[in-house]
């Protein structure tokens, strides 16, 4: 089985500042998300499925301040959440893509093959996640490295398999999809070989400055995103 573009990762210094941000710049309120004990962070969710990209969406996440992670204190949280530098570029410049997610069948023979094509790699162990909705239980393995690194400024995504039921199921339709998306890297040779070591094949990739963009049609017309190396 192919993987799939799952979901970007919309990236605020808060959660209130990321809602702010979706209704100004998509002009839609998101769906309602949770908490994730385990890492300190909470959510919302926008759907964002295409012909193009089935079953995706769109992930607004922030540190939750007012908890403290299950995981244990000498690991970071998910998606660079702990880095200094991450947290300045969001403080002066907002919400921003910073990263997605995709789909896998198997998470740890992906794992598995990525380590075989590049032994220089490290995605990150498998760890198991959950969260209640209204809709039922989600349960999800998840890569995430020790030091909560995403790798390639963002490029190279974490590999997720989700359990029974996947949010999307139960989100309602936003008026937002998400018509195309891109990868650049100085070193793109290396990120496709990973790319398509994971079963990722119909990710476009060029040489460049690190960047992640994403073309969403929304009720307003065409929205890009772009992560510009956070």
């Amino acid at each position: 089985m192919p993987a799939r573009l799952d979901h970007l990762v919309i990236a605020a210094a808060s959660l209130d500042e990321g809602v702010a941000w979706c209704e100004a710049t998509l002009g839609v309120t998101p769906s309602t998300g949770g908490p994730h004990p385990m890492m300190g962070t909470h959510n919302r969710l926008l759907a964002i499925s295409s012909d193009a990209f089935p079953q995706s969406y769109l992930e607004i996440i922030a540190i939750n301040r007012k908890t403290t992670p299950t995981r244990a204190a000498r690991l970071r949280r998910w998606f660079d959440f702990d880095d200094a530098v991450l947290q300045a570029g969001l403080a002066r410049h907002g919400p921003h893509l910073i990263h997605f997610v995709a789909r896998v069948a198997d998470a740890r023979a992906s794992l598995e093959a990525l380590s075989h094509h590049h032994a220089h790699i490290d995605r990150g162990p498998l760890i198991e996640a959950a969260r209640d909705t209204a809709a039922g239980r989600l349960e999800w393995q998840i890569t995430v490295r020790d030091d909560g690194q995403r790798l390639f400024y963002g490029a190279l995504p974490t590999l997720i398999q989700w359990g029974a039921v996947h949010p999307v199921e139960s989100l309602p339709t936003s008026g937002i999809s998400l018509r195309s998306m891109h990868l650049t890297h100085p070193r793109a040779d290396d990120l496709a070989t990973a790319l398509t070591a994971i079963g990722l094949v119909d990710m476009n990739v060029l040489a460049g400055a690190p960047n992640l963009v994403a073309v969403l049609d929304t009720p307003r017309g065409p929205v890009t995103l772009e992560s510009k190396g956070l």
